[in-house]
């Protein structure tokens, strides 16, 4: 759990900065900032996306995945998670001034969820996770904790103060796959975690849509997916079903 520990200290730092100079901010910087993050976040996705042995695998697991989180509403449930953290701060925005009106208060669920997505999607969180898990190696999260760092202090310039709450789900998830590596690491297999890195690249992709002010998926009802990426090349392995192509 150090690696995890980690990322939430560089979070909670780079959010405070960002928090501190975000007033200071033209919101044509602020805006500017936000799509410089959203063309990173494309290249990234595209760059993981590209891992898959088998684009099909990605295609299944984001049908059934968004079918599984449309039907629980997963992206309505972390958002009136934001919401209701949103009122036990004080009901205040960013700078700590008094909530006036809803944008507030979509400006705090905005920079949550966002954030979230951001810093907990991805090879580095997955594989460093269960890596720090299984052998207490938190290298990669190291990385990962350096990245998010910066990456946080721009978002809460930009979105608020929501995004220091990104802690949370940093904790939830980071710590929930270290103690799953802890106890079952040992059976993911590199394809299982190249299909689900590649999948996550495609929220990724997805996400950045929403930076960039494209499209407003509901990426939240698509999380299900990385959990079946995994589950479909297992089932595969095991009906010794070929799932890569042959050259």
């Amino acid at each position: 759990m150090i690696g995890t520990i980690l990322n939430v200290i560089t979070v909670a730092m780079g959010s405070t900065l960002g928090l501190l100079i975000g007033d200071r901010l033209p919101k044509n910087t602020q805006d500017s900032v936000i799509t410089g993050l959203g063309l990173v976040t494309l290249v990234v996705g595209m760059q993981n996306a590209f891992l898959s042995g088998n684009i099909i695998i990605p295609l299944i697991s984001l049908v059934i995945g968004v079918l599984i989180g449309e039907w629980v509403n997963v992206q309505q449930r972390l958002d009136n998670f934001a919401g209701w953290l949103q009122t036990k701060v004080g009901g205040k925005g960013p700078g700590g001034q008094p909530d006036g009106d809803m944008s507030d208060r979509e400006r705090f669920i905005n920079g949550f969820v966002t954030a979230s997505l951001v810093f907990c999607i991805g090879p580095l969180t997955f594989i460093g996770s269960l890596q720090d898990g299984m052998s207490g190696d938190y290298q990669l999260l190291a990385i990962k904790s350096v990245l998010d760092g910066f990456a946080s202090l721009a978002f809460a310039a930009s979105l608020g103060v929501g995004v220091m709450f990104s802690i949370i789900t940093i904790i939830v998830l980071q710590g929930g796959l270290a103690v799953t590596g802890y106890f079952a690491g040992a059976i993911m297999t590199d394809p299982m975690i190249d299909e689900m890195t590649a999948t996550g690249g495609l929220l990724l992709i997805g996400l950045s849509l929403i930076l960039l002010d494209i499209k407003k998926p509901r990426i939240a009802n698509f999380l299900p997916a990385l959990l079946i990426a995994p589950l479909l090349v297992a089932v595969a392995t095991a009906l010794g079903i070929e799932i890569y192509p042959k050259f």
